[in-house]
């Protein structure tokens, strides 16, 4: 093996932070580095019982919590292969996901539950509840066994009680798969992103080389991102606890309410985020303090215009808790003028891209080198070129090779030679890269959405389903702050041959609407569609000009 064990790094951890405060649940309970490890030690024993062999998956469903985060590790500690779902997908997708990763074990969140069926996943052993780890469903003797005498089963193993020294975890190799993590959920578009050890190796590294300074043992971080994407678990929990660090997980949405508190009372060492959570805090602790007539004069004032400044910065600082080193944005596209403000205050805020399939680190700066309106350059082990006869001035698709990038797609050969060619990764992405290698950009030919907590939205789909729908001729599904609109080209011919006035086409786009909403997680549900008079432009390709209509009013 050419790297250190990802999993080493893991049982280090918990060896050399035995008695520190490891995972909690804000405003809930607290697990030692020691607790997290006989946790895993108990799952262990499950797992064997429940026939869970080295490859074999064990899929994850449930809101970010301590009891979650103890069930990843111990996952892929056994040898197995964790399958994170996020808890919002719909039961459909959720049963397809389980089904389609061949999972063996379900561990599913106590409101998920109330929605699956167990008859629609019959390969797994068992369904086990993440709060507290109890049998929701057993389909062999030895796995109600194991469960029910789980702590004689375990002091029978550890006689003389669980120590540091009896921790000897898997450890893996660089290419072998450890998580499989889906893009999406719907049947028709899920690609389950295959990660091996040696990209989650990668990505601890990157972390470590970019915060160790600045982070240590016993420093605090909030876990406000789902875990079950990769741009959360990586950096949000995977990095703090093989740090030493305390993460504290949101149980609740992270509205700018709860977001303040939490800041104010963990006071964290470093803040990851999604744009649209940053947009929100701006709106609410920065915009008003300077939209004043009177600040707005001010402002004009050189001598006065700085100490402004310097005091709006020092409040936002104080109101994301004081004690961070910097503010780490990514997932999706920043809004320029808020980019731009923050900029302007000198607010330390960086920048970062990546992708599921690099798991997903592609490019960063640390915030005092970070260029305004670039996302960084390539992070270490990865490298990066523009798919442009003129990369820096002529915009291409952006494409990466190195550690991070991932195997495949998970049963898809014709998705993975798409998109791996020649050993480059093409990201979907369209770009420039300066002489210095900060890259820029410019496009997403994949039109993926960002969801208000860090939800990947992919509008393809859900206007698959809506062109579908009644009346509907073509639409688009575009994004106005943290909600969804459709914008539809009905089909006026129809209408007017079943005798429809146009004004009673709103009244079967609202149903069109209600139908759909029930066929989608909360996520990605549309807040209103809005009739479009006429075809949509289209490329050479036929497909829609998305950039014309993303300013539509709604």
């Amino acid at each position: 093996m050419n790297n250190p064990s990802f999993n080493q790094y893991i049982e280090q951890s918990i060896k050399d932070h035995w008695d520190l405060d490891a995972l909690s649940d804000y405003k809930g309970e607290t697990f030692q580095y020691k607790d997290i490890a006989r946790i895993i030690e108990k799952l262990h024993i499950i797992f064997e019982y429940s026939n869970v062999k080295h490859g074999d998956k064990i899929a994850i469903c449930g809101r970010n919590c301590a009891h979650w985060g103890a069930v990843f590790f111990a996952t892929l500690t056994y040898g197995a292969v964790a399958v994170p779902i996020l808890h919002e997908f719909t039961p459909e997708q959720i049963h397809h996901i389980v089904n389609h990763s061949e999972a063996k074990l379900l561990f599913v969140g106590d409101q998920v539950w109330k929605e699956l069926e167990a008859e629609k996943m019959p390969d797994l052993e068992g369904i086990i509840c993440i709060a507290d780890y109890s049998l929701l469903v057993g389909r062999t003797d030895k796995v109600v066994y194991a469960r029910e005498h789980l702590n004689q089963l375990f002091g029978e193993r550890y006689p003389m009680n669980f120590r540091k020294h009896h921790i000897d975890y898997y450890k893996g190799e660089d290419d072998e798969l450890a998580v499989i993590n889906y893009t999406s959920g719907t049947t028709s578009h899920s690609k389950g992103v295959m990660i091996p050890y040696r990209a989650l190796w990668s990505n601890l590294e990157f972390a470590k080389a970019a915060l160790g300074v600045h982070m240590k043992a016993g420093d605090h971080v909030i876990s406000m991102l789902p875990m079950a994407h990769m741009y959360g678990m990586a950096f949000e929990f995977i990095y703090e606890f093989c740090t030493g660090c305390k993460v504290y997980f949101l149980t609740k949405v992270p509205s700018p309410q709860i977001l303040f508190a939490a800041f104010a009372e963990i006071k964290p060492s470093i803040i990851i985020a999604v744009p649209l959570v940053i947009e929100k805090i701006i709106k609410k602790a920065v915009l008003p303090k300077i939209q004043g007539t009177t600040v707005k004069m001010l402002l004009k004032i050189p001598v006065i215009r700085q100490k402004i400044k310097d005091k709006i910065c020092e409040q936002l600082k104080t109101a994301f808790g004081g004690n961070f080193y910097e503010v780490i944005i990514g997932g999706a596209a920043f809004n320029r003028e808020i980019e731009t403000l923050l900029n302007d205050i000198g607010f330390n805020y960086t920048v970062g891209y990546g992708a599921t399939e690099c798991a997903p680190i592609i490019t960063y700066a640390d915030w005092k080198e970070f260029k305004l309106g670039s996302c960084g350059k390539a992070a270490p082990r990865m490298e990066i070129k523009i798919a442009s006869d003129d990369p820096q001035n002529t915009v291409g698709e952006i494409l990466v090779r190195g550690t991070n990038v991932m195997l495949g797609y998970y049963k898809n050969e014709q998705a993975t030679a798409e998109t791996l060619v020649d050993g480059w990764y093409h990201t979907g992405d369209l770009g420039v890269m300066d002489e210095e290698g900060n890259v820029y950009i410019k496009g997403r030919s994949k039109n993926m959405l960002l969801g208000a907590n860090g939800q990947n939205i992919y509008p393809e789909e859900i206007e698959d389903l809506l062109n579908n729908m009644t009346l509907v001729n073509e639409s688009i599904v575009i994004q106005k702050g943290d909600k969804l609109y459709g914008l539809v080209y009905p089909d006026f011919d129809e209408a007017h041959n079943l005798g429809l006035q146009d004004s009673d086409l709103e009244g079967v786009m609202e149903q069109n609407r209600i139908e759909l909403n029930a066929a989608l997680p909360s996520y990605s549900k549309l807040s209103g569609i809005k009739i479009h008079p006429e075809e949509f432009k289209k490329t050479p390709k036929k497909s829609i000009k998305r950039f014309l209509y993303t300013d539509v009013e709604i």
